[in-house]
């Protein structure tokens, strides 16, 4: 399982652009990571956001569907997040930026991310 957290702030979305591995650098994702063993999913999302942006997020309700990854080995889950702690500190990813809805397509998404950012669209109003 793969968890991951679309952080909103005064009606922007932060969006994280990968730095590795190479055939993705570049391309945009929501951030988060995998759920280790015996970790409940919404413990590791909070690790990860914590262990690659240096913030402490609340996580809200599910967005989106879950998706299955292209390897077809794991399933990614997104969860709605506002920051309580810190500001997003680029600790991982190649460049972060905060979008909002009419910025959405102004990145190129991951595959797998692209059906959250379509149901997250209507969370995002100013």
């Amino acid at each position: 399982m793969i968890v991951g957290a679309a952080i909103v702030r005064d009606g922007r979305v932060l969006a994280c652009a990968r730095a590795e591995p190479p055939e993705l650098a570049g391309r945009w994702e929501f951030p988060g990571g995998k759920v280790e063993p015996g970790e409940l999913e919404v413990d590791a999302l909070l690790r990860e956001i914590d262990e690659e942006l240096a913030v402490k997020v609340e996580v809200g309700e599910r967005v989106g569907p879950d998706v299955l990854l292209p390897h077809g080995r794991a399933v990614l889950r997104i969860w709605l997040a506002s920051l309580v702690e810190g500001e997003p500190q680029n600790l991982e990813h190649a460049e972060l930026r905060w979008l909002a809805a009419d910025e959405l397509d102004s990145v190129d998404w991951l595959p797998a991310d692209a059906p959250i950012v379509e149901a997250l669209r209507g969370h995002l109003v100013p």
